[in-house]
């Protein structure tokens, strides 16, 4: 039985010398199985230790076990994914291990780092998604390609099922993980993978595929409001004069909005949030108008004819 992380790499031009995120679970198991047999003395594994089990270091020693035997360099990266009270421990999580494995890349000289995420990953993705009611970003899922802390980070099988994964694991008897966090249904994404994804599959027999071509039509979709939101923002300048924006219709201002507060401040408004700029710009027609609004982590206010971003909120 061939390795369909193998098959997903066969079509994949992949940027040389390469990191592999291997956390040593089935999934990026396979894949650097995959990898290092296609790129022989290419390839690095990249191992985030989260210290947030008693068995991180058995996990530690299960990867340099294997990667001693494929012949594969292991670099290991300590954090502490601890969250903050109020956040979401997936998202600290997440956030620890992309910086971790980007410092781990560039300390090694590596550019590119490829990800075991697949297409039940994909689905999970989506689905959190909507059930935060996000927008066309959300939407649009995992992309094959981005680039984050200065580091591409790459995704080649989306396209595979976790079952072939699993299925190709078993058969050749590869050693590898099970890590017991996975079946914590405290955790959201744990949930939808034991409750969500078998239901989903008596339904409709096709969901990853027809979830993945919804996610790619999101995605061309965002990306023709973030290149209308550019062009908007073009106009109005930097910081924005408020005279352009209120020439703009209120969706296009909003998409406008959108696209200034993530690009230039890496913010994302709630819909409250947005609603009431949008009413404040819409309002001020006046030099004496003010405006002073909390957006995410920051504020927006008025200084005579522009808006500006601060990183703190006003004080209460």
């Amino acid at each position: 039985m061939e390795n369909p992380a193998a098959q997903a790499l066969a079509f994949w031009a992949a940027p040389l010398p390469l990191g592999v995120a291997y956390s040593g679970g089935a999934d990026s198991t396979a894949l650097l199985h995959a990898a290092a047999r296609r790129w022989p003395g290419q390839v690095h594994a990249l191992h985030v230790h989260h210290g947030l089990q008693r068995a991180a270091d058995d996990f530690e020693a299960h990867c340099a076990a294997t990667c001693a035997q494929l012949g594969v360099p292991l670099h290991v990266g300590r954090v502490d994914a601890r969250h903050a009270p109020g956040e979401s421990p997936e998202d600290a999580a997440r956030r620890a291990r992309y910086a971790t494995l980007a410092g781990l890349a560039q300390a090694h000289g590596l550019q590119d780092v490829a990800l075991a995420q697949h297409a039940d990953d994909q689905v999970e993705t989506m689905l959190i998604a909507l059930g935060r009611g996000a927008g066309l970003d959300g939407l649009a899922g995992m992309p094959r390609q981005m680039r984050r802390h200065g580091v591409h980070f790459h995704r080649p099988m989306l396209d595979v099922h976790a079952s072939a994964l699993r299925d190709w694991i078993a058969a050749s008897g590869t050693p590898h993980i099970d890590d017991p966090s996975n079946a914590d249904l405290r955790y959201t994404r744990n949930r939808i993978r034991e409750q969500v994804l078998p239901a989903l599959a008596a339904a409709l027999p096709q969901f990853r595929e027809t979830f993945a071509r919804s996610a790619r039509n999101a995605a061309k979709a965002s990306a023709l409001l973030a290149d209308v939101g550019s062009r908007d923002m073009a106009q109005a300048g930097s910081p924005p004069r408020l005279a352009v924006l209120r020439t703009l219709p209120r969706e296009r201002l909003a998409n406008a909005l959108r696209h200034w507060l993530k690009r230039d401040h890496g913010s994302v408004p709630s819909e409250a949030q947005l609603e009431q700029l949008l009413d404040q710009i819409e309002a001020c027609s006046t030099r004496g108008h003010r405006i002073s609004l909390k957006i995410a982590a920051g504020r927006v206010e008025r200084q005579g004819d522009t808006l500006h971003w601060y990183n703190a909120p006003p004080l209460s």
